[in-house]
């Protein structure tokens, strides 16, 4: 059984936290997520429901540092699927975006704040939320998932994050000593990163915060099947699951959404 979800508060989200801090811990998610290849389970799933709906587009809302978006485009493109990113968050993390894009991923990005519950008309194609759905409390998730559904616009939702009891000394205990660890080959190299991670360690302390956080609130399927139920839109299914993931030892929570009326969510 799940512990009790909990509605708790991120420092990430926070509108007065201060954003070299923000960027900095998002910088750490991002290579994290490519350093566990945490895309891998992803990649069939989201080419399977790039083909259904025909979107040649992905928008990815709530992106921070990118997180697994370069790793994804590499492999979906490997597997056949010509499709672009556009990296969008309320909370910009440009130099992050930047970095992505001049090592060449097929990706630009929205230097704008975008909310995910109003996502403006103009931005068309497949949205994605990695890691990030869990910020949202019910009645805001219901609004994201209702917004992509009145638009007409499919929408894939992917979260590690578990409520498992066993799982809370990793976030409670051991996340400030791996960030301290790995900090050093985070890129791209900055100062600020090793002054604010060594001598005044808000990025460890961030994270270690924002990760536990993220346990007690994640969703579980059946959570998220029932926030899609509560949407109300007709013309529109969904499918929530699981996939269990060797290795890393952990389980991938997944929610899909898409227009049934046979016409494809194209992007152009």
């Amino acid at each position: 059984m799940p512990l009790p979800r909990l509605q708790l508060f991120e420092l990430e989200d926070q509108a007065w936290f201060p954003r070299i801090v923000r960027d900095l811990a998002t910088d750490y998610l991002h290579f994290m997520s490519e350093r566990f290849a945490l895309h891998r389970p992803i990649v069939p799933v989201l080419a399977d429901l790039l083909r259904r709906t025909g979107a040649t587009r992905i928008v990815d809302l709530c992106a921070g540092g990118a997180g697994p978006v370069p790793a994804l485009a590499a492999a979906l493109a490997a597997d056949g699927a010509r499709v672009d990113f556009v990296l969008t968050d309320l909370y910009p993390n440009l130099s992050a975006w930047e970095a992505v894009a001049a090592a060449g991923a097929p990706v630009r990005s929205v230097a704008v704040p975008v909310d995910a519950r109003a996502v403006p008309d103009t931005l068309t194609g497949l949205r994605t939320i990695f890691n990030g759905f869990h910020h949202f409390a019910p009645h805001d998730a219901i609004a994201v998932l209702r917004d992509a559904a009145r638009q007409g616009q499919p929408i894939a939702i992917f979260e590690y994050p578990d409520r498992r009891l066993r799982l809370l000394p990793a976030y409670g205990i051991v996340t400030p000593f791996v960030v301290l660890a790995v900090t050093p080959w985070i890129r791209p190299f900055r100062w600020r990163r090793l002054a604010l991670t060594y001598l005044v360690p808000l990025v460890p302390l961030t994270c270690w915060w924002d990760g536990l956080v993220s346990t007690l609130r994640a969703y579980t399927p059946e959570e998220l099947a029932a926030l899609a139920d509560a949407v109300g839109v007709d013309g529109y299914a969904w499918e929530a699951g699981r996939i269990e993931v060797a290795s890393p030892p952990a389980r991938l929570t997944y929610l899909l959404g898409h227009a049934t009326d046979g016409a494809p969510s194209t992007s152009a």
